[in-house]
């Protein structure tokens, strides 16, 4: 996993003490282990750790749905 998706994952974990680790499919929003009001710091997460604003405009829920659509979405394209 790499060190921003680390960060992400910490992210989720501390705002959920029920959760003790977090599957890569796991879907985050209907488990509300991301709920709307996380959801605005949670962006700025990924804007800090992109090194980047995120366009909203550009956005779609399922970006943010599951750990590997996050990865996907926000890191790879990075590496790409």
């Amino acid at each position: 996993m790499s060190e921003p998706m680390k960060s992400v994952q910490q992210f989720i974990l501390e705002r959920n003490p029920g959760l003790d680790r977090l599957d890569g499919d796991l879907d985050l929003i209907d488990s509300r282990a991301i709920n709307s009001l996380a959801f605005v710091d949670f962006i700025f997460l990924l804007e800090e750790l992109m090194g980047e604003a995120i366009d909203p405009e550009e956005l779609d829920l399922d970006d943010f749905r599951t750990l590997n659509a996050i990865e996907a979405r926000f890191f790879k394209q990075e590496a790409a």
